[in-house]
């Protein structure tokens, strides 16, 4: 049986944007299957404990800008650190992303996902905004529909479907990643996420 990896996110995560080529990359090298499962982090930190940017201590707000400067040093991934449009509601973007997937399959998700994230914090544009969903659409080649499929009650309830799976499998933060049960937080783990991808093919 082949690996998979449950993609746990939240389509606004500055460190959901830094991971995901890497992620894709990785499950490309090693055959893993990638579901992806786009999550409401608003119903998942009441349960974990975390808490929302803004009310965040102001020491953890600094920290937090500082290494989102390293990191995009270190992956050569351009960010804004503190782009135009964010805070921004993700729920429609998570909800198109939902479409796609259900409609196109987790391939076709990875890329919609990819541009979502790359245009809050690459491109400074407004996911919250139905006209840029559309255009992101538009530049991966992707159906037009899945827009007006986003509104579904069937997205809907998938997208509340993955967060309560999430609140069950233990994640409490963005990106996180559950391998053959075993959880990790942080696209700084993706290496460990790797070695048990690689551990798995081999078995």
């Amino acid at each position: 049986m082949s690996p998979s990896v449950d993609y746990y996110f939240a389509a606004q995560s500055p460190w959901t944007y830094l991971g995901h080529p890497r992620l894709a990359a990785m499950a490309r090298a090693t055959g893993a299957a990638v579901r992806v499962l786009p999550v409401d982090l608003g119903q998942v930190f009441p349960v974990s404990g975390g808490l929302p940017l803004g009310k965040r201590a102001p020491q953890r707000q600094a920290y937090r800008l500082l290494e989102l400067q390293r990191f995009s040093e270190l992956l050569a991934l351009p960010l804004t650190i503190k782009p135009r449009y964010f805070p921004v509601s993700s729920d429609d973007a998570a909800r198109l992303i939902v479409a796609v997937d259900t409609h196109d399959g987790a391939d076709a998700a990875m890329k919609i996902a990819g541009a979502v994230f790359a245009a809050v914090w690459a491109q400074e544009r407004d996911i919250a905004d139905e006209r840029v969903l559309a255009q992101l659409l538009s530049e991966q080649g992707l159906n037009p529909a899945r827009l007006e499929q986003s509104h579904s009650q069937a997205a809907h309830e998938r997208y509340e479907a993955n967060t309560r799976q999430a609140i069950e499998a233990g994640v409490f933060g963005a990106p996180s990643f559950v391998v053959d049960g075993e959880l990790f937080w942080g696209q700084d783990r993706l290496d460990f996420v790797e070695r048990k991808l690689k551990a798995w093919a081999h078995r």
